[in-house]
């Protein structure tokens, strides 16, 4: 059998490079949930191979053969040479990643408390987990490969940390944005000039722009200038809707070649822009969050626009979060990072406050155009149709007349949320999850969003037979039907992630609207995140009272988010905006503030709460996260778990809370509960993670039952 490697430490040896000795171990990742390396002998036919970090090997595993990544040599192992297995072949001549690229999975992979092998791997392109393909050409030839910063995991980093030496002048040029064909603001051309000049060495910055304010003119200049100097810039995003409108803008304003990263790619053509990444053929990639690990051999520059959205954080397996490995991955490679928004995160800005980050504004909007007027509507006892007021649908007409577009804020994907017998009360409720299932009619299903279960749409009641079943709520299938006869001349387009389905379909649907051909535009929170409409004027948000009083501590802040998000849809061009807010809260304390102060005025309030209540980002928590098929083993195993935590040594300051059961208990058959870990220190907490995590690799558990950690949790349910 395979003996594992228990030091868990990802460190090169000094030989990790150098041609084989008589009695060398190699020290393989492989794709296995266990918290270690495993230790092997080298072939026997392998004396003319140079070992390098980072190659791909095919290595025996039990009874079968499975990949492993080559993380370095020793001159020993903690097991006996005669129980250790041979590497049965070397899939690559070099590495596929650069020591680098290993290191920021190695440091990942510690922080978010997760097994290294199986974080290496979720970094490769799934071609490359296969033993039967080869690896394209090298990007990192042997001797090139720069000394690796090793500092602690610290995803807030401090100003003052060890840079690389600025670029000499001579390789970047002057800049000067008019040669570079658009004329910047003042504002635009601060936020050049600052991020410009730390081309060349490690510098976070916020890029906090309102709105309309040219944040993607910013990074266009800056990418523009990356790419003369010979260099690569990598751009993340947080889902795949904001890409084909960002590509389009990057390949007419850029050069070089921009491919685009995103697990809805073809398997062909997301192997293929991989392979233009890594080899350096592409010089800027655009991508979803799990493009943060490809391989980039003249990184220059990083961007994560729309930082503060939580699509950037994985919510299973890998819990990373894109942007803070992004800081980290700057901080290795040396290079400046942008964090744009126009609604930061708190905790980003609690690191400009405190100057860990440097704090760019864009106060106003490029142009001529003005922020939206934002006007609060209480539709208490007010008569609706298709779920507008009248003050709505006559502002409609008004703006329709006009020639103008008018953008509907709904985010509740589907036809109506409930199914209800009217004879006896039935509900239609997912027989997996504590939730109830949605009703579809094009396709016609009843679905549950979070297990994904899909049944048939029941004619009649299953509990006492009638016949008079009713639907309750409205998603935006229903809306769409719902309008058009309303609006009976007006071009209707609906953007979720059911009408955006099929390959393409967003890109022309946005297409269209870009074109005037679409005149009301519905959606979901896809339409929130960075589109650029010019010639909508008036936004509706529907529906958004539920948000205000959700449990989550969180709620507020993403309320608050996509509120502004939204709004910032009206009047991007000259033509003034409007957003009207529907609610039956109008008195609620988020959308006076919001009124009052804007958004600013709402993250000093926030942030004040967050301080007295000890939560993030004044405190650092963790989730221990449990789930069986039987509701009381979650919680045993939780309570055991929390048991030892307290006998460990590192638990002075150290906050545990729970066990409970999770928000939404039921989740496709299965029980979830959690437990709570609070620490004002990061790097205690880390500490006591580490402690923690062996203890609970040892304890035993049964085989129905599932456990997670998640360092710096977003969501709790």
């Amino acid at each position: 059998m395979i003996e594992e490697n228990n030091n868990s430490a990802i460190q090169l040896s000094a030989a990790a490079t150098a041609s084989i000795e008589p009695m060398v171990i190699l020290q393989v990742a492989i794709d296995v949930p266990l918290m270690t390396l495993f230790d092997y002998l080298p072939p026997l036919d392998a004396a003319s191979v140079e070992w390098t970090q980072g190659m791909r090997l095919l290595v025996p595993f039990g009874s079968r053969q499975r990949v492993g990544i080559l993380m370095g040599i020793a001159a020993d192992s903690d097991h006996a040479l005669a129980r250790l297995k041979r590497v049965d072949a070397v899939l690559d001549e070099q590495p596929l990643l650069a020591a680098v690229d290993l290191t920021l999975i190695g440091w990942a992979a510690a922080y978010y408390q997760y097994p290294i092998g199986e974080a290496i791997f979720t970094a490769l392109p799934p071609h490359l987990r296969k033993k039967s393909l080869k690896s394209p050409q090298p990007p990192f030839p042997k001797g090139e490969e720069k000394p690796i910063d090793q500092s602690p995991p610290a995803p807030l980093l401090q100003r003052g940390e060890k840079e690389k030496p600025p670029l000499e002048k001579g390789g970047l040029g002057g800049f000067d944005e008019k040669k570079a064909g658009f004329e910047l603001n003042p504002d635009q051309a601060t936020a050049v000039s600052a991020i410009h000049a730390a081309l060349g060495r490690f510098q976070p910055f916020l890029l906090d722009g309102v709105t309309g304010s040219g944040k993607t003119e910013v990074y266009i200049q800056l990418i523009a200038q990356v790419i003369a100097s010979g260099q690569q810039a990598l751009v993340i995003v947080p889902e795949i809707g904001l890409t084909p409108q960002l590509q389009t803008r990057f390949t007419s304003r850029l050069p070089g070649v921009t491919v685009v990263l995103h697990s809805a790619l073809k398997a062909s053509d997301r192997a293929r822009n991989w392979e233009q990444a890594t080899l350096g053929t592409a010089t800027l990639v655009l991508g979803t969050r799990s493009a943060i690990f490809v391989p980039l051999p003249r990184l220059g520059l990083i961007v994560v626009d729309e930082e503060h959205d939580m699509s950037l954080k994985q919510q299973d397996g890998f819990r990373y979060s894109a942007r803070d490995v992004a800081v980290r991955r700057a901080q290795l490679v040396g290079c400046p990072i942008i964090l744009g928004s126009a609604t930061p995160a708190l905790e980003t800005l609690h690191n400009a406050q405190r100057q860990r980050y440097d704090w760019l504004q864009l106060p106003r909007r490029a142009g001529v155009a003005q922020p939206p007027k934002i006007s609060l509507l209480d539709i208490r006892q007010q008569p609706l149709r298709a779920g507008l007021s009248m003050v709505l649908r006559e502002r409609m007409q008004t703006e329709l007349a006009a020639g103008n577009q008018i953008l509907l804020f709904l985010n509740r994907r589907g036809y109506a949320p409930v199914l209800i017998c009217h004879a006896c009360g039935w509900i239609g409720n997912c027989p997996q999850c504590d939730v109830r299932l949605t009703l579809h009619l094009s396709p016609r299903k009843f679905w549950c969003h979070h297990c994904g279960r899909v049944q048939p749409v029941p004619q009649h009641c299953p509990s006492c037979k009638s016949a008079d079943l009713r639907m309750i709520g409205r998603g935006t299938e229903r809306l769409e039907e719902e309008l058009q006869p309303l609006f009976p001349d007006a071009t209707i387009a609906r953007i979720d992630s059911d009408s955006t389905q099929r390959r393409g379909e967003l890109k022309r649907l946005l297409s269209a609207v870009a074109r005037g051909e679409v005149q009301i535009v519905l959606g979901t929170q896809m339409l929130a995140k960075g589109h650029d409409f010019p010639r909508v004027t008036l936004v509706g948000i529907l529906d958004l009272d539920g948000v205000l009083y959700a449990s989550d501590f969180r709620a507020p802040e993403r309320a608050a988010q996509l509120i502004m998000q939204v709004a910032g849809r009206a009047g991007r061009a000259e033509r003034p905006g409007r957003v009207i807010l529907q609610t039956r809260h109008p008195e609620h304390a988020l959308l006076q503030s919001l009124l009052r102060s804007g958004y600013r005025g709402f993250v000093a309030e926030a942030l004040r709460e967050r301080e007295d209540t000890e939560l993030p980002p004044f405190t650092h928590l963790a989730l221990l996260r449990a789930d069986a098929t039987d509701a009381l083993i979650p919680m045993e195993f939780l309570s055991e778990a929390k048991r030892l935590a307290l006998a460990l040594p590192e638990t002075e300051h150290i906050f545990i809370l729970g066990p409970a059961p999770s928000p939404l208990v039921r989740r496709v058959g299965r029980y979830h509960a959690q437990l709570l870990v609070q620490c004002a220190d990061r790097m205690r907490l880390q500490r006591f993670l580490n402690q923690w995590g062996g203890v609970l690799q040892k304890l035993k558990r049964g085989k129905d039952l599932h456990w997670s950690m998640d360092v710096d949790p977003i969501l709790f349910s």
